[in-house]
């Protein structure tokens, strides 16, 4: 019975959070555009807007900030946590496909799913962003620097909708078994 609507809603969380691979999670900028950064799970960069068409990456990981820059230092955040974070949902939702033969158990699988991806989100929210942007506005003491959040951002929430769905759909289908059986 792999093609119940709540494998659906677990296919489309596993797919959400696959997201935070291909955007960036959160995008600062100073008011004249000159100056931005991007914090990505996988590749985080300072870039360096010199004209209109011309983007020169000034620094890949913070590790060697070039030009009239001076060097941030240890400026991107530890993405390990949020990166193990997110491989463990993407798991956890394609796993908790195949546990249909028995539903309590899918159930708190997709229960811990949920749980760890509001965990992400609390992260990304509360301490990510800001521990990414710290060093930044250190060195850039006089630049005002403007947060914008991404996909990657939004994406986890969009997930956990999902999950929570999916946990409703398996719930009902319990009840629908535990009546049935005891019409009998």
């Amino acid at each position: 019975m792999i093609q119940r609507i709540q494998s659906f809603y677990l296919v489309l969380a596993a797919c959400a959070m696959a997201l935070c691979f291909m955007f960036p999670v959160a995008k600062y900028k100073t008011p004249d555009n000159q100056v931005y950064a991007q914090y990505s799970l996988i590749k985080s960069q300072a870039l360096n807007q010199t004209s209109e068409s011309e983007v020169s990456v000034i620094g890949e990981d913070f590790d060697q900030i070039g030009g009239n820059m001076s060097k941030l230092g240890y400026a991107k955040a530890p993405v390990w946590p949020l990166l193990a974070l997110v491989v463990a949902v993407i798991a956890i939702a394609l796993v908790s496909i195949f546990l249909y033969a028995n539903r309590t158990r899918q159930v708190r699988v997709v229960a811990v799913g949920f749980l760890l991806n509001v965990i992400y989100i609390f992260l990304i929210f509360i301490w990510a962003v800001d521990a990414f942007l710290k060093p930044i506005k250190q060195s850039f003491v006089d630049c005002d620097w403007t947060t914008t959040y991404s996909v990657a951002t939004w994406a986890p929430v969009v997930s956990a909708i999902f999950f929570f769905l999916a946990q409703n759909a398996i719930k009902r289908d319990e009840k629908k078994v535990r009546d049935a059986d005891r019409i009998r």
